[in-house]
């Protein structure tokens, strides 16, 4: 089981911490001095996906050289204010063929990625693969 819990540290910042007793600080304010509770979703989406792409070129045995994944989201107008629609590039550096990207990239969304399935709920992800030198 996972266990994840928040505590209110002084106006509208927060200091969550969860099973791996790692902590990360929100904040909520207009002023911002830290991440956003969506915009940590939106980290976790990047995340999760970059992982499985990560791991899936590594057993292809793809000479990638680095991976950047970007998420561009829009919200819901109303309340709840949820993503409606997230728009991931993910930008691939190395030796990687465009159909193992491509694969890559599908299994993850379709197959893998926990946080991609939990989104898809309530919002439309595409995505585009760049390829950078």
């Amino acid at each position: 089981m996972i266990e994840a819990s928040v505590n209110w540290t002084d106006k509208d910042r927060y200091l969550g911490t969860a099973t791996s007793r790692h902590s990360i600080v929100m904040d909520t304010a207009s002023d911002k001095t830290a991440n956003t509770p969506m915009e940590l979703v939106l980290l976790a989406l990047c995340g999760c996906t970059a992982s499985d792409v990560v791991g899936i070129l590594r057993k292809k045995r793809e000479k990638f050289t680095g991976l950047e994944v970007r998420a561009q989201a829009e919200r819901a107008g109303g309340y709840p204010a949820v993503y409606t629609s997230i728009h991931l590039t993910y930008v691939i550096r190395g030796g990687v063929s465009k159909k193992a990207m491509e694969d890559a990239v599908h299994l993850s969304k379709e197959k893998y990625c926990s946080v991609s399935a939990m989104l898809e709920k309530t919002a439309k992800v595409t995505y585009t693969i760049e390829h950078a030198s």
